[in-house]
């Protein structure tokens, strides 16, 4: 992720795909607003989808917009205030409506947040984290061409920004334009080489292309990045069982439970890679902890539907 421009991450579950682009705040800010853009205010673009929705897969359903990791409704509420009384006395500064854009849409409050990004625009044209948030926003909506005209535009004004190419390829990689996908998430890598998401992004394509070995490679470099993130343990785990390396899969599942042990396709994933390794009652009590969580998710109902412990 981009010190200068990504948002705190929330770390969701595999992407959903979502590894992915976050509302950002813009490069460099008035006096007086850093403080306030400090507070961690984003969206994570989901981007943690594995290897689709084909039968087998850990993340068939998996979301493929961004997550809201909202802040507490109390504490939200008095920093959009704040906000607000930010914009009152600096009713010109494009920069205070992205930092207000970027709290509302922390909380989930997309039409507002789209409107102050529009304002941010309005007032300063040549902005391109407005751009790029927007468009994040827009994608939350469901709205996915406004979102890639505005990743775009984003691009046309700033072609070194990372976000916009990161926030494009997911949207891109969603509507199965991986060609396109990779060029973009090449160069976001380019741009920002320490920036977790964009590996994870290539990798789950070359997953999807069943481009294992090269998956792996960027998984690790994604968890190198950032080894709290629990979505790139879950897809390398998943290229590792296509690998018949199940201990090492093993791990990977474990990894990503940890972070978040309310993941049905963890748990599915840990099923699996022990099922292949001989594990039956270990695979069965995983499916079934996924089970418990989804009771719907189609690896851990196959898998414990072919063990009967």
């Amino acid at each position: 992720m981009q010190a200068d421009t990504d948002a705190i991450l929330k770390r969701s579950e595999l992407e959903g795909p979502v590894m992915v682009a976050r509302i950002a705040t813009r490069q460099t800010q008035p006096r007086g607003l850093a403080a306030l853009a400090a507070l961690g205010l984003g969206l994570a673009l989901a981007g943690c989808d594995t290897v689709g929705a084909s039968r087998g897969s850990l993340s068939g359903s998996a979301p493929q917009i961004a997550e809201v990791a909202p802040d507490d409704p109390a504490a939200a509420s008095a920093n959009i205030g704040s906000l607000t009384e930010v914009i009152n006395r600096n009713p010109g500064s494009a920069e205070a409506y992205l930092t207000r854009g970027n709290a509302y849409a922390r909380n989930g409050r997309m039409g507002e947040a789209i409107a102050d990004f529009s304002q941010a625009i309005k007032l300063d044209g040549n902005n391109a984290a407005a751009y790029s948030n927007r468009g994040l926003a827009q994608r939350q909506l469901g709205r996915n061409d406004a979102a890639l005209a505005d990743f775009t535009r984003a691009i046309e004004i700033n072609p070194r920004y990372a976000s916009a190419y990161l926030g494009r390829a997911n949207l891109l990689r969603a509507q199965g334009q991986l060609d396109q996908a990779m060029g973009d998430l090449d160069q976001a890598i380019r741009l920002n080489p320490e920036g977790a998401q964009a590996f994870h992004a290539r990798g789950l394509i070359y997953q999807k292309r069943g481009e294992h070995v090269r998956a792996v490679t960027d998984f690790d470099n994604a968890i190198d990045r950032d080894p709290f993130a629990g979505a790139p343990y879950q897809a390398r785990g998943e290229s590792l069982i296509a690998q018949g390396k199940y201990d090492k899969a093993i791990e990977d599942f474990n990894a990503s439970l940890n972070v978040d042990n309310r993941n049905a396709n963890g748990w599915a994933g840990l099923g699996m890679a022990y099922e292949k390794q001989g594990n039956r009652t270990k695979a069965s009590e995983s499916y079934q902890r996924a089970l418990v969580i989804d009771p719907n998710n189609p690896v851990a109902r196959s898998g414990a539907s072919r063990i009967k412990v």
